[in-house]
């Protein structure tokens, strides 16, 4: 729901162009963000003084409120605050695959670290370069952002999946797989499970 609620209102925004449409666009991300960890944020990295999910939910829910409130003074940085979360997905990401052994695992992590930096590139670009790109006539950057970054999720979901379900669901081995074919230059990853087999 937060993610359909995320595209209807980024496309209001895009349609728009309006001051109320970008704080729904970036509320909505900024929501969506805060389910995710709620629910997905492994146990092992909460701060100490955090003992249990009930806990981390109610500081997830309290910094999401603060960060709501405060998307309304300085709202041309909510977007660079929204990206600078990209740096700790990423870095958990980093902790996650030193403990991971699965080439898998780790050729979807570099896939999708490449999709996001063209991504981010694209943003970058258009918000810093907006006048060169306007100058020759190629406004496109944006755009590009919104494809990159889709394929970038693409790619973070199922990742995010197979280190929840490590933690979560251990006596099932999570991995990794491709549709259509593994040999196929763009493909969707998806996660399958194997449960081993119990000795008597």
């Amino acid at each position: 729901v937060s993610l359909l609620l995320a595209g209807l209102f980024s496309m209001y925004f895009h349609m728009t162009l309006s001051y109320v449409g970008q704080l729904l666009d970036e509320l909505s991300i900024l929501w969506t963000l805060a389910v995710a960890y709620s629910f997905w944020y492994p146990q092992c990295y909460f701060p100490k003084c955090i003992k249990t999910r009930k806990h981390f939910f109610w500081l997830t829910g309290i910094t999401t409120v603060i960060s709501t409130l405060m998307s309304f003074v300085k709202p041309t940085l909510n977007a660079y605050a929204l990206n600078c979360i990209a740096f700790h997905l990423l870095y958990l990401t980093w902790r996650e695959l030193k403990k991971c052994n699965d080439k898998r695992v780790h050729r979807m992590a570099a896939v999708m670290v490449m999709w996001w930096a063209l991504a981010i590139t694209s943003w970058i670009s258009d918000r810093w370069l907006c006048w060169l790109w306007q100058a020759i006539d190629f406004p496109y950057f944006h755009s590009f952002w919104h494809v990159l970054i889709a394929m970038s999720l693409l790619y973070c979901c199922p990742l995010v999946i197979y280190f929840d379900v490590t933690y979560e669901m251990p006596s099932f081995k999570p991995k990794l797989e491709y549709w259509p074919s593994d040999s196929w230059p763009v493909v969707v990853p998806y996660v399958t499970l194997e449960e081993p087999h119990k000795q008597c």
